[in-house]
């Protein structure tokens, strides 16, 4: 706040107010409560406010007293490790036995639900509306919103849509007898004069299961289908519709949806939206918007918060390597909201104010600006959350007289995530009510200028910056490349540009590659859109043996060089090729939507992939190439290093045809062997970028070769080359077993025991605990099963739901699927798109018969008939252990459900097959959580997330028994398999004297 004489009016208004309330505390924190005490508690102990948390978090899904019983003593141990809080409940149990155990969870079930309810207005409509009136007696008006945003389908939409204009007509029955809150004139019938007496707020995203700015037009058409028909309904009582703001990534969305409404109705000024002050945007977003309603000649209302997704949208931003969108230290967003507040106040006339928040020094500064601009009481008002706050509550009423209490509705199930939330924002450090109420903060420092503070808290850290990491040669640390972020205008607009520009260059012919030279053959294969096979991506030259033989020869001449360059030296070759396909991301991400049908994320995420393998080896290699001692003792060196191995043959698959494919060359590459590269047929376009790449990088001649060609014609003649010395292959277990049978053949001439990488298939089970989250269960297998249409070596095939939650998981699951669409994956509206090609097409189909015979069908999907390699997206439930579809890959979008007893049971289904790649459990018992852990045998095991994904350096991928032979791809290990290990050891005694090294094991 620049303005010095007004700050200094905020403070003395902020001392009045607080001395208005002083002794009072808000019921949250009044330690004579249950509640108090656990919040009293977590505040002191970090370690007990997160199991107590997500206990509550979980609480509704424990429907039996076992369930209750097992998961008190998971989460707070054995009576003498809990907390004062609990123990009494906990010793009472233990004297009473098996009674006390029941009356322990009553107690915990009892004292939770009474903390629901203090921030729930009603769990009924009855409820609600009852509680509702009592608030407006006390001279507090309200805003509602139904709980239980989390919708899968298009029927729970529906419910939630339903239960608005339910709500609603309960109100229209209602809110006329209502007497108005007392006002300064105005309309004798409104609230104050001026404000509807029916006040709700609805969160857009529940109103369209599958929103995503992927998808941004038909997201927004979507949603505004529902909302239209609630807004309606609010104009039929006068009300006031507010349009909630929920997490970054639908902001725009949600933004697009009411201006659209507001469109419609022009004149109907009760139409408000939330905006979030602790989003960076947020800056730009306001200005933008308040010259939109002067533009349009309408009049808006914006609800300002500072926002309650902190964690988790700087978590998904570090996650992702995105821009944090949030300010990092909490007095920004104190600062943010001040500005913001004054550019509402300031536009007084198009823009009513809503100032929602429990901090003094906010609720003051907003007052003493709108006195100072001469906004009338009319154009704004105060608004606090239902159960919180309290004396600020009051305080506000009797200076301001115009507070609205925010107050959620519905079933407690859905209400624990708000709960949470709630507990989570005033047991936080930063919390002002914390800071106010029960830590007794000086009122000087919590009314300080949030300006001044955020300055001293950046000078703060600052000072305390730690000296950014190196890596290995002079490098960078390395870090995944950023993934593709659709909340991004630019990342949305570039996907049908670059498609566009694609479809400009398809039909060309692809030559082969071999010794820096490209090479034309008569014999041709075309590469097809298989989403429409009709269009040609190129015609590809395709190598036989006298191709492939002279591919080897130039590999294994160009050798000794490239062996004897220092690693470094290559691995700046990987460097420069990852810096030219990041340049190009986005043109060889639509040619992966063209030639194998990925939708635009999938797509984006495999050219990330292949750039983080390239810098990941990169550095790794540095690291490797430096020679090592092993052993202290004097007189003696030994250095371990290592040396490659020679001519790599590299076999690659379609499903991540860059990914993949420069995942094994560039490991091969860097490690000093030279490659000769056989792509898959159906993706040689895609395989021939990485010649490109190459070439651009300045790669010299012979180290890698390009050599597409019919498997029945040249596979054979490669793998069984004497000159060949290892072998990278991912792909089938049919193949790669034959691949590995082959290669244990040693041929005249042949100096080297063939080395084989191979990755194979998986047949990947996901289980579902009995006290699993649904609401993210079901979206995590359902992206696991069909994200790009099952096509994944990772991809789920086999969900096992143990039988407690069997019937609701799968009525969601199968909900869900019944709202997705199948087609063109060019097309950000279909979830699924056509398969790789006629011949999986075919064999995904003749699986999903043999799974209808074995079990029932539980869902099929439409699909397109236009002459794409379409299969519907299949779930089919009744499957046991023994059953082929339980067994055998099928590598397309059928998905198995099986139905477990128990937890063991379940863990032993999903060790049934002859493949270990990866798993998934979705559980919130701690102790199935380490038992799955221990038991779960795959290589990459997943919980509580998709089990699809794996990225570079943080989940290394491989598997075992039959999914490979236990590398791990993006390892550290990784490189090991494309080099053999070697020791030198020196004598350095000469004549009885022997110089001493740093590290010698030396006589202290």
């Amino acid at each position: 706040m620049n303005n010095t004489e007004l700050n200094n009016r905020v403070i003395a208004r902020g001392k009045e107010f607080f001395s208005t309330i002083s002794g009072e505390k808000p019921s949250l924190f009044n330690k004579g409560a249950w509640m108090g005490k656990v919040m009293d508690w977590s505040m002191q102990n970090e370690t007990f406010k997160i199991q107590m948390f997500r206990f509550v978090d979980v609480f509704p899904s424990l429907t039996t007293g076992k369930l209750l019983t097992d998961h008190i003593r998971e989460y707070f141990g054995e009576e003498k490790d809990m907390p004062p809080v609990l123990s009494t409940g906990a010793k009472v149990a233990g004297m009473l036995g098996s009674f006390g155990g029941a009356m322990l969870n009553k107690f915990l079930t009892t004292n939770i639900q009474e903390m629901a309810r203090q921030f729930i207005v009603g769990e009924n409509t009855k409820e609600a509306i009852k509680n509702m009136e009592r608030l407006r007696k006390d001279g507090f008006a309200f805003v509602v919103d139904v709980l239980g945003e989390a919708t899968l389908s298009e029927k729970e939409a529906d419910i939630y849509m339903n239960t608005y204009l339910e709500l609603l007509d309960s109100l229209k029955k209602e809110y006329k007898e209502w007497k108005p809150l007392p006002g300064k004139g105005g309309d004798a019938n409104l609230d104050w004069g001026h404000a509807p007496k029916v006040n709700v707020a609805v969160k857009p995203t529940a109103l369209f299961c599958l929103a995503n700015p992927q998808d941004f037009e038909g997201s927004v058409v979507a949603i505004l289908e529902r909302v239209r028909k609630i807004a309606k309904k609010v104009m039929e009582l006068d009300g006031f519709l507010c349009i909630d703001m929920e997490s970054y990534r639908h902001k725009d969305i949600i933004i697009e949806v009411y201006k659209r409404l507001k469109l419609e109705f022009p004149n109907y000024d009760q139409f408000g939206i939330v905006l979030q002050a602790y989003l960076v945007d947020t800056d730009k977003d306001l200005p933008e918007l308040l010259a939109w309603a002067r533009q349009k000649s309408v009049k808006i209302s914006i609800r300002l918060v500072k926002g309650a997704y902190w964690d988790m949208e700087t978590v998904k931003a570090k996650q992702n390597d995105w821009a944090i969108p949030v300010w990092t230290i909490k007095a920004e967003s104190d600062a943010a909201y001040e500005r913001q507040a004054k550019m509402i106040l300031e536009s007084s006339d198009i823009c009513h104010f809503a100032c929602a928040s429990h901090n003094i020094r906010t609720i003051s500064a907003v007052m003493e600006m709108a006195k100072e601009l001469n906004v009338p009481d009319e154009r704004y008002e105060f608004q606090v959350l239902y159960g919180m706050a309290e004396p600020v509550r009051r305080g506000i009423l009797k200076v301001a007289g115009r507070i609205r209490l925010y107050c959620p509705y519905g079933d407690m199930v859905p209400g624990m995530g708000y709960l949470v939330r709630r507990l989570l924002e005033n047991t936080a450090n930063e919390s002002f009510l914390r800071q106010s109420f029960a830590e007794d903060a000086q009122i000087e420092r919590l009314l300080e200028d949030p300006e001044i503070t955020a300055q001293r808290e950046r000078a703060a850290r600052a000072a305390a910056k730690k000296q950014e990491a190196k890596g290995p040669g002079g490098l960078k640390p390395f870090y995944n490349e950023a993934m593709v972020d659709f909340t991004r205008a630019d990342h949305r607009a570039a996907f049908p540009k670059e498609i566009a520009e694609v479809r400009k260059q398809l039909g060309k012919t692809y030559p082969l590659f071999i010794n820096g030279k490209e090479v034309k053959t008569a014999d041709t294969i075309p590469s097809v859109n298989p989403n429409k096979p009709s269009e040609t991506i190129g015609v590809i030259c395709q190598a036989g043996t006298k191709e492939v033989g002279d591919a080897i020869a130039a590999a294994k001449k160009a050798f000794p060089a490239w062996r004897d360059t220092e690693p470094k030296d290559r691995a700046q070759y990987l460097i420069k090729a990852a810096a030219v396909a990041r340049r190009r991301i986005f043109e060889l991400s639509a040619w992966q939507v063209l030639e194998i049908g990925k939708q635009w994320d999938q797509a984006y995420a495999d050219v990330c992939e292949a750039i983080d393998f390239l810098e990941y080896y990169a550095r790794e290699m540095i690291t490797l190439g430096t020679p090592k001692r092993v052993g202290n003792a004097p007189g003696e060196l030994n250095h371990y290093f290592y040396e490659p191995k020679g001519v790599a043959a590299v076999i690659a698959p379609w499903n991540f045809p860059l990914a993949i494919s420069l995942g094994m060359t560039s490991a091969a590459i860097v490690a000093g062997n030279c490659v000769v590269f056989k792509p898959s047929g159906i993706t040689s376009v895609i395989g021939y970028h990485i010649v490109e790449l190459f070439r651009e990088a300045g790669l010299p001649e012979g180290v890698f070769n390009y050599t597409p060609g019919r498997g029945s014609v040249m596979g054979d003649f490669l793998v069984d080359s004497p000159d060949v010395s290892l072998i990278a292959f991912t792909g089938s277990m049919e193949v790669g077993l034959r691949i590995i049978d082959r290669a244990a053949k040693v041929y005249p001439g042949q100096e080297n025991v063939k080395k084989i990488v191979c990755e194979m298939g998986g047949k990947n089970a996901i289980i579902i605990d009995d006290d699993a989250d649904l609401d993210e269960a079901v979206p995590h297998v359902l992206y696991s099963a069909f994200g790009f249409q099952g096509q994944k070596c990772s991809a789920c095939s086999r969900v096992i739901v143990l039988d407690a939650v069997y019937d609701k998981f799968v009525e969601r699951l199968v909900s869900m699927a019944q709202a997705t669409l199948v087609g063109p994956s060019e097309d950000p509206a279909h979830y699924m798109g056509a398969v790789a090609d006629d011949k999986a097409m075919k064999t995904i189909k003749e699986y999903a018969e043999i799974g209808k015979k074995e079990g029932h069908v539980l869902y099929e999907s439409k699909v397109p008939s236009d002459g794409g390699y379409y299969v519907p997206m299949t779930i089919i439930g009744g499957i046991k252990p023994e059953h082929r579809i339980a067994q055998e890959e099928i590598f397309g979008p059928v998905l198995a459900v099986m139905r477990a007893k128990d937890f063991d049971q379940a863990i032993e289904w999903a060790n049934s097959t002859k493949f270990a790649l990866t798993g998934g459990v979705f559980s919130r018992s701690p102790e199935h959580l380490t038992q799955a852990r221990r038991q779960f045998r795959v290589g990459n095991l997943y919980l509580n997330r998709n089990n699809t994904g794996a990225l570079v350096g943080r989940q290394p991928f491989g598997g075992s028994k039959m999914s490979g032979v236990g590398t791990k791809a993006g390892g550290h290990d990784y490189l090991l398999h494309f080099m053999d290990p070697r020791v030198v050891t020196e004598n350095t005694m000469r004549r009885g004297f022997a110089p001493v090294e740093e590290d010698d094991d030396w006589v202290a």
